[in-house]
């Protein structure tokens, strides 16, 4: 992946992508050898439609995992001049015309100076949806809802996630990445139950680390179900190590929904300051 934060190189044109796609056929964002992936089918549509002998390499907001869905997933791709000028009008249509049907990109922009998809991001904004409905899952809900097979309580749900908010260590709910920091603030976790019964679950940080949403919602749903008190998410993240009684559900019920951007102006030093790699109380970073 590109990680350069300053621009563009000379004579190319940094542009933004903001695009959504249903993660069920996807082994997640990232480009693998030997399977199909989000970042693969449009760097691949990419080439094509431009005609370009090379491959032009995608820069996420937030790397989904696979079966995650995105609604609002952004990245930015560095085209040369000359391709973005003669593409530029039809870039969209095009795309369009070669994607399959599970991944759509919504619009195509030149971005402004400073933009970094991944490290300008102010926040991530994911949802979390159950059914918690004896007969399970509507069939046309299916993928991207998960059934809990025993009634939920969302108050206890609630009081449980406001003990989680804010700056910590999150190491108890993520997969440890050599050499990436697990200290992550979470901004909002609240869950609501709609007139249809669906249980959803918003969660806002500035970053998540690996398999971080759906660890906090399994441990969540175990005090939603009564297995657990409501102190006991908290006390696992303060013990700061896996718990194996937490548990990671399923993809299918996850969807990236927003990504938050500063004003033009404040870009470029959000990702300077995003590529810092934290620590508790050092102030904002990326990953």
């Amino acid at each position: 992946m590109n990680e350069d934060i300053e621009g563009a190189a000379p004579g190319f044109v940094r542009v933004r992508l903001d695009l959504s796609y249903d993660g069920k056929d996807f082994s997640g964002w990232a480009r693998q050898a030997s399977r199909r992936t989000v970042q693969g089918d449009i760097e691949d549509a990419l080439r094509t439609v431009t005609r370009s002998a090379r491959t032009y390499e995608l820069t996420v907001a937030g790397r989904t995992d696979a079966g995650v869905h995105a609604r609002g997933q952004v990245a930015h791709v560095d085209l040369p001049e000359s391709v973005w000028a003669e593409h530029r009008e039809r870039l969209l249509r095009r795309l369009a015309g070669r994607l399959a049907h599970d991944v759509r990109v919504w619009r195509v922009t030149e971005a402004p100076a400073g933009f970094n998809a991944r490290f300008s991001a102010l926040w991530r904004r994911y949802a979390y949806r159950v059914v918690d409905r004896p007969g399970g899952v509507d069939p046309l809900l299916r993928g991207h809802v998960l059934w809990h097979d025993w009634p939920l309580d969302v108050g206890a749900m609630n009081a449980a996630s406001a003990g989680l908010l804010g700056e910590h260590d999150f190491a108890a709910y993520c997969k440890k990445r050599e050499g990436a920091t697990t200290i992550r603030t979470l901004q909002r976790l609240e869950w609501e139950r709609d007139a249809h019964g669906v249980v959803t679950a918003t969660v806002r940080a500035d970053a998540f680390c690996h398999n971080m949403v759906r660890s906090l919602v399994g441990a969540l749903l175990f005090v939603g179900d009564g297995h657990r008190p409501v102190e006991w998410p908290a006390k696992v993240l303060a013990a700061g190590v896996r718990d194996s009684a937490v548990h990671v559900v399923r993809p299918h019920g996850l969807t990236l929904e927003e990504v938050g951007y500063p004003a033009d102006e404040l870009l470029a030093s959000r990702s300077r300051e995003a590529r810092n790699k934290r620590t508790l109380g050092g102030g904002p970073g990326c990953c």
